[in-house]
């Protein structure tokens, strides 16, 4: 599912306007996304968690050449699943 088939499943299933529910959807990736860069964890009841992780620098091999090539270190996010969802 994309974001516009997003839009359309949650319009349809409140009975409100694609325009309306796709301001409220960038509003909330907007939040999370906001929170997230902060080093912020954002934690959806039943849906899981987002959180900002760290990955380390590290060696690893390009795959044409065989020749060994650093990674650097990287931010990254990671998600959690809820255990509602989980069980789902």
């Amino acid at each position: 599912m994309n974001k516009q088939e997003l839009i359309e499943t949650v319009a349809a299933a409140t009975g409100n306007s694609k325009a309306s529910i796709a301001g409220a959807i960038d509003a909330i990736i907007g939040a999370v996304t906001g929170a997230v860069a902060n080093g912020e964890a954002v934690q959806l009841v039943g849906f899981g968690t987002f959180a900002s992780g760290a990955r380390a620098a590290r060696v690893g091999r390009n795959p044409a050449t065989g020749a060994e090539m650093h990674i650097a270190a990287a931010q990254t996010v990671r998600f959690t699943a809820g255990k509602a969802l989980k069980k789902r």
